[in-house]
Parts: C-alpha cells; structure tokens; sequence
C-alpha cells in the first residue's frame, strides 16, 4: 500500500525540473475592487494589471527572458474621477535552486523602461493629464511548485526595487525605493516547454 501511494504521489506531483535549452512562459494576472461609503460621498477604486513574461533556460539553473506589465486603475465619486494607466517592459534573469522534484526557489532580477499616464476629471471635464516616463529595477525571490508536466504555481511575498518617473511639461520627478517582504503576496503560474 505504501509502494502504491509513493508511486501515486511521483505519478501526480512528479516532474523533471525545467532543463537547458527549455523555454518558460508565465505570469501574474490581479484585479482589485474597493469601495468607500463617506457621509456625503461614495467612491469606487478598482485596478486591473497584468504582467507577463517568457525566457529561455540557457542553463539548468539560469534563464534571461521578457518581462511586460500592464496595470491600470480608476477611482470614481460623485464629482471627481482620477484614471491611471501604466506599461513596463524590461529583461529579467533567473537563478533557481531546485529543493525536490516538486519545490524550487528562485530569485528573479528585472529591470526596464515604464510610462504612466495619469488622468483626473472634475464635474466630467479633463482638469489634468499627466504623462511620465521612468526606469525600474527589481529583485523578487519566490517558490515555485511544480505540478505537472513543466506546469507550476510561483509564489512571492515582496521584493526589493527602485523606480523613476519624469513627467512633462516640468512636472514632478519620482524616485521610489521599496523594500515590501511579507507585505504583499503574489501567486502566479508558469510553463516549461
């Protein structure tokens, strides 16, 4: 009985760890929706991202890819209603460190250009359209769960990271450094070809 679990368990949970010359393909999607009930004012905040990427595994332990993110959010009241929608594209590199044929960890190090494009409205007119380009950079360490077939689930709880943002028209410059572990958690999922 226990040869027959063990070899359910391999047969269900198994899988060779993703191997040179291999291609990943992966990603996280989120979509978030609150709302807020004033005295005198109700507001809706709702954002939406998006962010995937793909890579090839030069070597078993180290892969360098694309990495892309599409977020954009909205927060509405009575009379005003601010938009926002930002794009990110950069390269990242890979280390993992396989545990087991099922765990693995990983660091992932990216770094590229972003825009943002912020919109705010006051009784249905445009008062205010700003635009940003910037740099970023970032380290997210992560575990991924293999479950079958090359298939997996990646989760992260923070990283580390640094972001610029110009506006125009001699708007405002952003430098942001953060440093959020155990402050957020991220599950995404990803495929080895």
């Amino acid at each position: 009985m226990k040869k027959m679990l063990l070899i359910l368990a391999l047969s269900v949970f198994g899988f060779a760890n993703a191997q040179k010359g291999t291609i990943l393909v992966g990603g996280n999607i989120g979509y978030t929706s609150d709302t807020y009930d004033y005295q005198s004012n109700k507001v809706k905040a709702t954002s939406f991202d998006f962010s995937p990427k793909a890579g090839y595994q030069f070597h078993d332990n180290w892969t360098v890819g694309a990495e892309f993110k599409v977020s954009s959010s909205k927060q509405e009241g009575d009379l005003n209603k601010t938009k926002s929608n930002s794009f990110k594209a950069g390269a990242f590199v890979r280390y993992t460190v396989p545990l087991s044929e099922t765990f693995s960890v990983f660091g992932d190090l990216g770094a590229g250009f972003q825009n943002r494009r912020n919109k705010a409205y006051e009784n249905d007119p445009l008062i205010s359209d700003a635009k940003a380009d910037g740099i970023y950079v970032g380290l997210t360490p992560a575990l991924f769960i293999n479950m079958k077939k090359g298939f997996g689930l990646n989760f992260s709880i923070g990283g580390l990271g640094y972001e610029t943002l110009s506006y125009d028209n001699n708007g405002v410059d952003v430098k942001s450094f953060y440093f959020n572990f155990g402050k957020t958690v991220n599950i995404g999922i990803s495929k080895n070809f």
